[in-house]
């Protein structure tokens, strides 16, 4: 072949590389491609959400973030509103950056603050009516989006998806204490 290689002999040729992961789940016929494939697949897919969540919280606007606290606000509030912490751990992020997004919402008047009747140190958070105007206007865009978003899945594949989802949340919240651990970074959230 004039000196050029087989896509075969070039294979052989190079040093193998460090699996990451053991799992024999993770695996398929001792190698970690898929692996690494759906890894950067969820990353992509994580990097389009959140440049979603961006222009859904410009549109209306807000920050990316400033957009999941709201419409987080308004999925967890109930009757009586929620607490930061709830809050915080619903979105994952610390209370004390949760504190200080959820401050420029109530300066915008899009939340509102008041003490919680059962412990008066904490408080409650509920959306205004300028909030929900805001997620009112943007919802007919949001829904056609999140259905292209989404359009692969039946509704098995999203019940699955749900579960996954959820189990994968979980055990990501471990893999980043463990991370910290190990890699001796001392930071687990932002």
């Amino acid at each position: 072949m004039d000196g050029l290689r087989s896509q075969g002999e070039l294979a052989q040729a190079l040093p193998a590389r460090p699996l990451t992961v053991s799992r024999g789940a993770l695996l398929v016929g001792g190698d970690d491609s898929r692996f690494r494939h759906l890894v950067h697949d969820l990353l992509a897919f994580s990097v389009r959400l959140e440049a979603v969540r961006a222009k859904f919280g410009a549109h209306i606007g807000l920050t990316g973030l400033q957009y999941t606290i709201l419409i987080s606000v308004r999925h967890l509030q109930g009757a009586d509103g929620v607490g930061v912490k709830a809050l915080a751990e619903h979105i994952g992020l610390s209370g004390a950056f949760v504190t200080i997004e959820t401050g420029k919402l109530i300066r915008m008047g899009l939340l509102r603050k008041r003490a919680n009747p059962d412990d008066r140190r904490r408080v409650l958070l509920s959306v205004t009516g300028e909030g929900e105007a805001r997620l009112a206007r943007l919802a007919p865009v949001q829904r056609e989006i999140n259905d292209a978003i989404f359009e692969p899945l039946d509704a098995a594949r999203f019940a699955a998806l749900c579960d996954i989802a959820a189990a994968l949340r979980r055990s990501s919240d471990r893999s980043l204490a463990l991370s910290a651990y190990l890699l001796g970074t001392g930071e687990e959230t932002k």
